[in-house]
């Protein structure tokens, strides 16, 4: 029997109004804290909110409010100069996968050194503890809360740069549904798409675990169960809960199992055409199951014994199974308005003459090696032309 591992933050705190949680929390290891967030998440009143929780507990607070869009080197620089500049010694980070992702970057560096580049692939590998740092999401999706994964743009070679080590791992993460209820739909499709590939790929990666695996259907089941009600109807508190919870399920079982190739693939998408990170996952998915599908049948059957009843599961094979899991997949898919490249807006014409940058750009992040049939890199190019024009509404 293989040895396996697993990491996730040393605290946990899940459940409405756990935001409570941050000033006693961060004041376990600091006095000065750099609040990294954005504009929107800003103009909500959450930075206010968590700013006051800190201050009560006599903390002072820097504030860093650049991460915009997909994280980029740049407002990892922005960042670590304010650090810096306040002496602060606690990173606390409240928004969506770009706020996170950004502070984790920053605090790897502000004690290790060089560029965030560096770290890609274990080139430099972070020997020094970084600044501890307290995550706390605002939609239901990245997982990044929970994992040690960043995953940063090199805005000079127009590459999302997938950077994995423990160092990256945060020491507490609180996961408070209630910020999630202010998500537009557009959002809340995306950000539950995302987390439903997290929670797909991790299950079928050739390094899942059984412990992974138990994060990963859990996951899939609250995430099938409740991605439809919140999109309908963003007020729906139990089903933004579940949501928050399976994101954050997915995020543990990605950090320790990986993602596939539908990430891989998509990181040159967001890096080249600035589609956002869980539209561009949720354009890929159901193409690539289905490039999957011979490689992963149990897998694929297991997730349909989710969803299907009794009576519904009589009588069909493994590959039957399968098929269903990926009919469910579009169907989600179509259900939440999910864009096909095309009609996103990307150009035909440049589009395809990306492909190569973009196929070898895919292979050299990593994630497709643990998918369970690993591309070459013309059936990735061949791959992201059926993604172009991809009907999710066929049946």
């Amino acid at each position: 029997m293989s040895i396996n591992k697993i990491e996730m933050p040393t605290e946990l705190y899940y459940g409405p109004d756990s935001l409570s949680h941050v000033g006693e929390t961060a004041k376990k290891f600091g006095e000065k804290v750099l609040l990294i967030s954005d504009n929107i998440i800003n103009d909500m009143g959450y930075v206010k909110k968590a700013t006051e929780y800190l201050e009560e507990v006599g903390l002072t607070v820097a504030t860093y409010l650049g991460a915009n869009s997909e994280p980029t080197d740049v407002y990892v620089d922005e960042a670590l100069d304010i650090l810096k500049e306040n002496d602060c010694d606690v990173i606390v980070t409240i928004g969506g996968g770009s706020c996170l992702d950004t502070a984790k970057a920053v605090a790897v560096v502000a004690t290790n050194g060089g560029y965030i580049g560096d770290y890609m692939k274990g080139n430099k590998i972070a020997e020094v503890d970084p600044v501890p740092l307290v995550t706390i999401p605002t939609t239901a999706g990245t997982g990044s809360e929970v994992t040690n994964v960043t995953v940063i743009t090199n805005t000079k070679e127009n590459v999302k740069m997938m950077i994995k080590q423990t160092a990256f791992l945060p020491k507490v993460a609180i996961v408070d549904p209630n910020l999630t209820m202010t998500a537009p739909d557009k959002v809340t499709a995306a950000t539950g798409m995302d987390a439903l590939c997290h929670a797909i790929e991790s299950y079928v990666s050739n390094i899942a675990h059984p412990m992974t695996r138990t994060f990963s259907l859990d996951a899939i089941k609250l995430i099938l169960n409740n991605i439809q009600t919140v999109y309908d109807n963003g007020d729906d508190v139990d089903a933004r809960n579940n949501m928050s919870l399976a994101a954050m399920e997915a995020g543990i079982a990605f950090s320790n199992a990986s993602v596939t190739l539908v990430h891989g693939m998509s990181r040159p998408i967001g890096a080249l055409f600035h589609v956002p990170h869980g539209v561009s996952n949720s354009m890929l998915l159901p193409a690539v199951l289905e490039f999957s599908k011979q490689e992963a049948l149990t897998e694929l059957a297991d997730i349909a014994k989710l969803f299907l009843s009794d009576e519904e599961l009589k009588d069909k094979t493994t590959e039957n199974l399968a098929d269903e899991t990926i009919r469910k997949v579009k169907e989600l898919s179509h259900h939440l308005n999910i864009p096909n490249l095309k009609s996103w807006g990307i150009d035909e014409d440049e589009f395809e003459a990306a492909l190569d940058k973009m196929a070898t750009d895919a292979i050299n992040s990593g994630s497709p090696e643990y998918n369970p049939r690993v591309p070459t890199h013309e059936e990735i190019k061949e791959l992201y032309r059926t993604c172009y024009t991809y009907d999710f509404s066929e049946k």
